[in-house]
């Protein structure tokens, strides 16, 4: 009996033990409060209508990095595009008119909940994220999603890694939470990052 208690306690033990080693640390949660998503909506999944949504796309790409390169914080990042909205939205309809679209668009500012989302050889849990979200006439149609703060978009790839890492560094990452974006795939880290995404939930 003594020794199935001794047995008992020291598995209980180990599980706990591994458990903390799983847990975030080193404010790992705040990778959520880094980074700023860029959400992109087509009209509808009509072929036109998914073309001209990439267009769009790297149209404001090519207006927002720019833009946010002076941006050290995800706070700036979000004062920087609320300020730029106007230029953005116009940005958007010269896309549009210059495809001979009529479509609206709407750009708005505010918290999204996310899936996890792969971009090349980075990872974001799923979660709430601050996201610029980019809406094309009934915004009906496929999702384009990307970090658009710290700038790892590049249309439909991402910076390479080297980039991806001085990015994310130079925002606040710490090595640990750059590791959980970059990592997801290998064990240890695939429990974390879920770990992860439940407490954002």
């Amino acid at each position: 009996m003594f020794y199935k208690r001794i047995l008992t306690l020291s598995i209980v033990a180990a599980l706990l033990l591994l458990v903390i080693g799983l847990l975030p640390v080193h404010g790992e949660e705040e990778i959520y409060d880094k980074v700023v998503r860029l959400h992109v909506l087509a009209n509808s999944d009509d072929e036109e209508d998914q073309a001209v949504k990439l267009a769009v796309r790297d149209a404001i790409l090519g207006v927002t990095v720019p833009l946010l390169q002076d941006c050290t914080t995800k706070e700036e990042a979000v004062v920087c595009l609320e300020e730029n909205r106007a230029l953005l939205t116009k940005t958007a309809q010269d896309v549009l008119r210059e495809a001979n679209f009529d479509d609206t668009v709407h750009i708005e500012m505010g918290l999204e909940t996310y899936p996890t989302r792969s971009y090349d050889s980075l990872c974001f849990p799923a979660g709430e994220y601050i996201s610029l979200r980019v809406s094309l006439g009934k915004g009906e149609g496929q999702n384009w999603w990307c970090c658009l703060f710290p700038p790892l978009c590049l249309g439909a790839a991402t910076v390479n890694e080297e980039v991806a890492e001085d990015a994310c560094i130079s925002v606040g990452f710490t090595p640990t939470q750059y590791k959980i974006i970059t990592e997801s795939d290998k064990p240890v880290y695939r429990a974390r990052f879920k770990i992860l995404e439940l407490l954002g939930q």
